[in-house]
């Protein structure tokens, strides 16, 4: 007589509607960074992939449906604290205007829900769904914006050596590809960050369903980096040698499109290929659709017992927390962060003291798309006998939700110059200005070379690191409810004939006539 089958373990009808009104005050509790996240993946094409992050975690919860019918699962007082911390994040996001605090706190909270509700043995098996979620949160523009042009600098540099190897005589200028003819410039939307973040989601997706040892999962998953930088490399080489025969409408329009498409088949098959690969790999080599346990789950057997999840009561108390915080921010006056006046920079002057004479310039508007800045100045200021001075500052009136200034640290690489020396100086200004301390920079691309003076004005800081400059736009932001700032760039060229000392005196000079005007455009 065959034994009697195992119990599954199911929740009452009435329980679910208590977990979608959980669920709807866990989204009201978190609206504000749930409604940028989704704003950045409408707007932000690195991220367009992350509508379907949700609808992929679901789909795998659901696949574990029949491995979390096997045990009862009892809710975890636990869990509480989880919940809690996730609001702990999102009061930061809300009162320092940085979502990404409340987007965070958004996944901290619901995995403290899942323990409330499942337990933590429950939640250890869809550790991996919840763990997905992460890939929908987008990086802060500061970081997605230093990740990009390192990545423009890498693939470029690669790029470049490909093209060569076809004989064709190419020159590299930091991103820009001179071809001779034609200037291929390898931009954002060819950093490969687009390949980068949608591949690795696929890395992850197929680690998760490849039954083999964690350092295999690990290495498909770590090997969508090289994989990305290094197809993107040979997408840019080959566009240019295409370009060389063929023209320049070879890097354009649909064609341009197409190749990326292309590029990224050619990444899910080397994929596919490091699995099989891998499968073949160790004591008990098997195929890749053997490993490969994509599968879904089982239904329930006719003559299973039955039984019933107890009520989750630590969730339905996590629920009550977040439906009270829920409606606070729902009804509460959404916080404005404080912007001071200011002059803007229009209004300053082109004729300084010591016969310094401007002329204004202009960014460009892919430049100035780019920077997503609120006011800017550039000009070149020359006098009678000495070289022009170039200064340039960039102002932002709330840096919260990831606009802040480019450091010239990162972009002066891009635009060809390489940086032969950087420190922290400090200068003695003329005329009782006290001292400040700037980051010095030579830089040099070619014969040219021309000496760098950058600072960040930060509500009455001068700051010199890009950290510090996060820190206390997070400190402003919550005690002062202000995060405006600017970026502050003095450039001049040192000829060959001229001593690096007198460079620096140059600047110094001009730093200590402009600095008490600087304070009408930048408020303390």
């Amino acid at each position: 007589m065959p034994p009697d089958p195992a119990p599954v373990w199911l929740v009452p009808r009435a329980q679910w509607v208590v977990v979608a009104l959980v669920g709807m005050a866990l989204i009201a509790a978190f609206l504000p960074g749930l409604r940028f996240m989704v704003a950045n993946w409408a707007v932000v094409e690195e991220y367009s992939y992350g509508y379907f992050i949700p609808l992929i975690a679901g789909f795998l919860i659901w696949q574990k449906s029949d491995q979390l019918r096997q045990v009862e699962l009892r809710g975890s007082w636990s869990g509480l604290l989880l919940v809690g911390a996730g609001l702990l994040l999102g009061l930061i996001g809300e009162f320092s205007a940085i979502r990404l605090f409340g987007q965070y706190g958004f996944i901290v909270a619901l995995v403290g829900l899942s323990a409330g509700f499942i337990g933590w043995r429950g939640t250890r098996m869809i550790a991996g769904p919840l763990g997905i979620l992460l890939f929908m949160i987008p990086l802060p523009q500061f970081a997605l914006r230093e990740l990009s042009q390192q990545l423009q600098l890498l693939s470029s540099e690669l790029g470049v050596g490909l093209i060569r190897l076809f004989g064709i005589s190419v020159f590299l200028e930091g991103n820009v590809i001179d071809l001779g003819s034609y200037k291929l410039q390898v931009v954002d939307a060819c950093s490969g960050l687009r390949y980068l973040f949608p591949l690795m989601v696929l890395g992850f997706l197929a680690a998760y369903f490849f039954q083999g040892s964690w350092w295999k999962r690990g290495l498909i998953v770590l090997s969508t980096i090289p994989m990305t930088i290094v197809i993107n490399s040979l997408r840019i080489g080959l566009i240019g040698v295409t370009v060389e025969h063929w023209g320049p409408t070879m890097a354009e329009g649909l064609l341009h499109d197409f190749e990326g498409w292309f590029m990224f088949m050619v990444c899910i098959v080397l994929l596919i290929g490091e699995m099989t690969l891998l499968a073949r790999v160790g004591a008990r080599p098997q195929s890749l659709r053997a490993v490969f346990g994509l599968e879904v789950p089982e239904p329930i057997a006719a003559g299973t017992p039955i039984q019933y999840h107890r009520f989750p009561t630590p969730m339905l108390v996590g629920g009550l927390l977040l439906m009270g915080v829920g409606a606070v921010a729902l009804w509460s006056p959404q916080r404005t962060q404080i912007q001071p006046p200011r002059t803007p920079y229009s209004q300053f002057s082109m004729h300084l003291p010591g016969n310094w004479v401007g002329q204004p310039d202009q960014l460009d508007r892919d430049v100035l798309a780019t920077l997503a800045l609120d006011d800017y100045l550039l000009a070149n200021f020359a006098r009678d006998g000495e070289p022009w001075i170039n200064l340039y500052s960039a102002y932002y009136a709330s840096q919260s939700s990831g606009e802040s200034s480019h450091s010239p640290r990162t972009c002066m690489p891009g635009g060809g110059w390489k940086i032969e020396q950087i420190e922290d100086a400090v200068l003695t200004l003329a005329g009782g200005a006290g001292s400040m301390t700037v980051n010095r920079a030579v830089i040099q691309k070619g014969e040219q070379r021309q000496l760098v003076y950058y600072w960040f004005d930060q509500r009455g800081r001068v700051l010199t690191s890009e950290f510090a400059v996060k820190w206390y736009i997070l400190r402003d932001a919550l005690l002062r409810n202000r995060s405006d700032g600017a970026l502050m760039r003095l450039v001049t060229p040192v000829p060959p004939t001229e001593d690096i000392a007198r460079a620096d005196r140059r600047l110094t000079g001009f730093l200590s006539t402009i600095a008490p005007r600087l304070r009408e455009h930048v408020p303390d």
